[in-house]
C-alpha cells in the first residue's frame, strides 16, 4: 500500500525537513510517530527539503505499508495525538504504487513574508522590515529569475545536486496593510534559493541599483557574487502541485 498525506508545520523549532542524526527534524518526527501507530519501519519520502526553521502549510509526503490502514479518520486522530503540536497531518489518501511525493510533483510554490511593523502575531512566521518598500520595482528585479537557468549564484555551496538549472514560472511581489508578501512558483527549488532570492532582491532594491545586475549574478555561477540571504523564518511551502 502506498499512502500520500499533507503535512503542516511550524519549523521553528526543527533543523529542517531531512532527517538528520542528532538533531530533530520534521520527517524524523513524523517517521517515529508513525512507526509507534503502525508498527513498521516508515521511510517517509517527502516533496522536498525545507530549511530549518522554514514552515509548510502543505508539504506533500508518501510512505509504503505492507498492510492496509482500514479506517483514515482514526488513523489521523491518532497520528496527531502522538506528533507534537507544531506538526499535523491533514489528510491521508491511499495512491498508485508508482506516487512518489517527489519525482511525480510538477510545481512547488513557497511565499516569504515581511512584516511591515512589529507584531508579535507575525514574529514567527515573517522577517520585519520597517522601511519603505516598492512592490512595483521589487517585482522589477524579480522578473529577472524567471525562466529556465542555472540558479548555481543563489544556492548553498552545500546543496545537494550538481543541477542546478531550476524553471521559475512566476515571481511576484504584493502588499497588504501589514504585510509584503512574495510568492514564488517553480518546478524545483536548491537549498537556499529561495532565501539567496529575497536577499538579493532586497539587497538590490535598497541600494537602488539596476535590476540588471541580476543578470550578471547568474553568469558568475558564484554564490560570492550574490551573497544574500532571509533568515528561514519568513519561508512558507504553501502548495505542491501534481
Amino acid at each position: 500500500m502506498n499512502y500520500k498525506i499533507e503535512i503542516s508545520y511550524d519549523g521553528t523549532r526543527y533543523a529542517g525537513w531531512q532527517k538528520q542524526n542528532n538533531a530533530k527534524t520534521i520527517q524524523g518526527e513524523i517517521e517515529n510517530a508513525l512507526e509507534i501507530l503502525l508498527k513498521e519501519k516508515i521511510n517517509l519520502i517527502g516533496s522536498g527539503r525545507t530549511d530549518a526553521g522554514a514552515h509548510a502549510l502543505r508539504q506533500i509526503a508518501n510512505f509504503k505499508l505492507e498492510k492496509k490502514i482500514e479506517n483514515f479518520k482514526k488513523f489521523l486522530y491518532a497520528a496527531n495525538s502522538i506528533l507534537p503540536r507544531d506538526i499535523s497531518i491533514n489528510f491521508i489518501d491511499e495512491v498508485g504504487e508508482d506516487f512518489h511525493a517527489r519525482y511525480s510533483a510538477k510545481r512547488r510554490i513557497y511565499y516569504y513574508l515581511i512584516a511591515k511593523r512589529k507584531n508579535p502575531f507575525f514574529d514567527k512566521y515573517s522577517l520585519l522590515i520597517r522601511e519603505n518598500l516598492s512592490v512595483d520595482y521589487l517585482n522589477l528585479i524579480s522578473s529577472k529569475f524567471l525562466g529556465k537557468k542555472d540558479f548555481e549564484a543563489f544556492s548553498s555551496k552545500d546543496c545537494w545536486t550538481d543541477n542546478r538549472v531550476c524553471e521559475v514560472f512566476s515571481a511576484n511581489w504584493r502588499e497588504n496593510k501589514d504585510l509584503f508578501l512574495f510568492r514564488i512558483e517553480s518546478n524545483r527549488f536548491l537549498r537556499g534559493m529561495i532565501r539567496a532570492i529575497v536577499g538579493t532582491t532586497l539587497f538590490v532594491h535598497k541600494n537602488q541599483i539596476d535590476a540588471d545586475i541580476i543578470d550578471k549574478y547568474f553568469e558568475s555561477k558564484n554564490r560570492q557574487m550574490a551573497p544574500f540571504s532571509v533568515p528561514a523564518k519568513g519561508l512558507l511551502l504553501f502548495k505542491v502541485v501534481y
